[in-house]
């Protein structure tokens, strides 16, 4: 494109230019993510996916889309962009994951009042890295440059996944019974729910970016905070392959007591045993800091449990160590009890 038909639209604040460099930068990023059912070229209009339904009596699609959140805050004090995109991926892929679906594909927007094609770069490489983790492809996405629109140097996320699952492998929690016992595979951190809370306790603590943060292990302070989710996929697939897994719960905003809930038929509560697994210094600290009860902890954050899953007992000994295979810890973390009252369904021991 000649730099005299862009003219106009430059005087206006959008760089035509700027976004034409980025496709260009990104291609190979995209690629890297392609599965087998992927038949666009990128950049075609709309990206095409053919799924194999080899297997599948009645196939069910599952649809999820999701942001960062105000991690992102961080993201621009720290000028740190290296990892939101992963967290971007993850809060979908291991939504319809709950449900027993495989991620076929996933599309993003990045939207921002001037585009800075190094930053939009490396948030895209999140991306496509937390695509290649879940195993789906990246198969389009929107760029916009809107200017007046967002703060300079700040931009947004929104993420779109889309899986697939057979309608007889559905998972909705509604098997679960009385004696079922509780799997909590563990989080990398925050991942990206309560950050509102934790920026407001990180500035009254006045911590620094670079400073090494308290209880930690030599690590930055935005290091830690800025930890990608964890994503789940490739680990609990593989126990839904032969195991009897009724119920799956994605840890995020509203923590424990709002999230396990969801999966729970009304005549059950799940008991949590708050001792039974190792929690991140991250939750101690903000515990601390924020002046919080656990119970509160439990309300906003994972606390160290980003996944949850609902299975026989007898099978809780091969499914954990299934997990730890790959590299993520899990615990037997509580028990599926008899419901005692018409109140909460999460009781947490303290």
């Amino acid at each position: 494109m000649t730099s005299d038909r862009a003219e106009a639209y430059a005087r206006a604040g959008v760089n035509i230019q700027a976004g034409n460099e980025l496709v260009g930068r990104i291609r190979h990023l995209v690629a890297s993510t392609q599965t087998r059912g992927v038949i666009a070229e990128f950049g075609s209009f709309g990206g095409m996916f053919r799924p194999d339904l080899n297997g599948m009596s009645e196939p069910v699609l599952v649809s999820s889309a999701d942001g960062v959140g105000t991690k992102l805050k961080l993201a621009f004090a720290f000028n740190k962009h290296n990892s939101v995109g992963v967290d971007l991926v993850a809060m979908s892929v291991n939504d319809i994951l709950a449900q027993g679906a495989h991620p076929l594909f996933f599309l993003d927007y990045f939207a921002t009042g001037r585009l800075d094609v190094d930053i939009a770069q490396t948030v895209i490489s999140g991306v496509a890295k937390g695509c290649r983790q879940a195993g789906c492809a990246l198969l389009g996405g929107e760029t916009a440059e809107m200017p007046d629109t967002y703060a300079q140097g700040e931009y947004d996320l929104a993420g779109f996944c889309v899986g697939i699952v057979d309608n007889a492998r559905l998972i909705d929690g509604s098997d679960i019974q009385v004696g079922d016992k509780i799997v909590g595979i563990a989080s990398s951190g925050l991942h990206a729910n309560g950050f509102s809370l934790v920026r407001k306790i990180l500035a009254e603590t006045e911590l620094a970016a670079e400073d090494p943060f308290p209880e930690g292990e030599g690590a930055s302070v935005k290091d830690v905070l800025l930890t990608p989710t964890t994503i789940y996929v490739k680990a609990v697939r593989s126990l839904l392959r032969d195991m009897n897994v009724k119920g799956m719960a994605h840890i995020t905003g509203g923590g424990f007591y709002n999230n396990v809930p969801r999966i729970l038929p009304a005549q059950v509560e799940a008991r949590i045993n708050f001792g039974s697994w190792q929690k991140p210094p991250v939750f101690t600290w903000l515990k601390s800091a924020g002046k919080l009860s656990w119970p509160e902890m439990f309300q906003i954050f994972n606390c160290g449990v980003g996944y949850i899953l609902v299975m026989p007992a007898e099978q809780v000994e091969e499914a954990v160590n299934r997990i730890q295979a790959f590299n993520k810890p899990a615990w037997c973390i509580g028990e599926i009890s008899k419901r005692s009252t018409d109140g909460e369904q999460v009781a947490i021991s303290f």
